[in-house]
């Protein structure tokens, strides 16, 4: 095998030990995982606003952003719970490129993954003690997850891993909201087998062990747009998409039935100022529909500080180096607008 074996890495229960979350940030992260699930479940009738980078590249930068979340947090709190999109590792289509803060803290550096898992902990620490909101993060990697899981208040799988059997296992024992995007080709039975998986409970092998899971009746479906054979985008947001979704969900004995919209990806074809108009349009779907309403519990939306990207070594401050995404300016009245639509 042409492994190269570095260094051994600290394990989860390492570093946790070594970085342990204060018993304070512990119990309000708690609250706003019980938040989460309230809506997620129709206890709570709030809408979910999972907004921040595409990738987090810098972490003040990324504390920056957050941190001006707080008052649109307290402006909107009777209608959205504002959760941050703080996402520490970036697929990548090709497998070449930037792989997010936990491979290369420094991205204009050589990757190194003890420093990135030293990084991505503090980051989170950081963003929970600074402003009270807990983050979304993506699975990317499943046997990673434990070096997070008492921070995260929600878990995000890709369209390129949704359909990996260890990652839906992985969610099958997480107690906190999972969405399970849709897969690239846009089948809503993949994403639907998916949360099925999550929501029931399994035996399997997880770093070393052999464990037995509950099942995550938190599980449920993110709509992302799809890709077709010529590789071009197809949106998956419109009203007849989200109607047979609800009809798809009415045929399933699944818990909690919840869909999430990404207004960006494949449902924008990456044209980050499209999330504003596809984001109203969900908001009107969901007022004409009360079969809608019931089931798309929120939004994510790909924000920063500044608009649109730059590459590597642009050194923009709050600027993307991934995906383009959202300027601070017109997201702040996005969410403002929200606030109004759901009412």
């Amino acid at each position: 095998m042409s492994f190269e074996f570095i260094s051994k890495l600290p394990t989860p229960s390492e570093i946790r030990h070594q970085f342990p979350l204060p018993e304070k940030l512990t119990v309000e992260k708690h609250r706003r995982d019980q938040e989460i699930r309230d809506v997620l479940t129709g206890k709570s009738d709030k809408f979910l606003v999972i907004i921040g980078p595409c990738s987090a590249d810098n972490e003040d930068s990324v504390c920056d952003y957050v941190s001006r979340l707080v008052k649109l947090q307290e402006d909107t709190k009777d209608n959205l719970l504002i959760v941050p999109r703080i996402y520490t590792n970036k697929p990548r289509t090709t497998g070449d490129g930037y792989k997010g803060i936990l491979h290369q803290p420094n991205p204009e550096k050589a990757p190194d993954l003890f420093e990135g898992l030293l990084a991505i902990r503090k980051l989170h620490m950081r963003v929970l003690q600074e402003s009270g909101l807990s983050a979304a993060d993506e699975m990317l990697y499943p046997e990673n997850y434990r070096y997070l899981s008492d921070l995260l208040s929600y878990v995000a799988v890709g369209a390129r891993s949704v359909e990996n059997q260890q990652h839906r296992l992985t969610v099958s024992g997480m107690d906190v909201g999972a969405g399970m995007k849709n897969p690239t080709s846009g089948d809503f039975s993949v994403m639907l087998n998916s949360v099925m998986a999550a929501q029931h409970s399994h035996t399997f092998i997880f770093r070393g062990w052999e464990v037995n899971t509950d099942g995550n009746p938190y599980a449920h479906t993110i709509l992302r747009g799809a890709v077709n054979k010529h590789g071009q985008s197809q949106p998956n947001y419109h009203y007849e998409d989200l109607r047979l979704l609800c009809d798809m969900y009415a045929k399933r004995d699944l818990k909690n039935p919840a869909c999430i919209v990404d207004a960006n990806h494949s449902n924008s074809n990456k044209l980050y100022k499209e999330q504003i108009r596809i984001v109203k349009e969900v908001l009107h779907s969901r007022n004409h529909s009360m079969d809608i309403r019931r089931l798309v519990k929120g939004v994510m939306i790909e924000s920063y500080i500044e608009p649109g990207s730059q590459k590597i070594g642009g050194h923009i401050y709050g600027c993307s180096i991934t995906d383009p995404c959202l300027g601070w300016e017109e997201s702040r009245q996005l969410i403002y607008d929200i606030a109004e639509l759901i009412e």
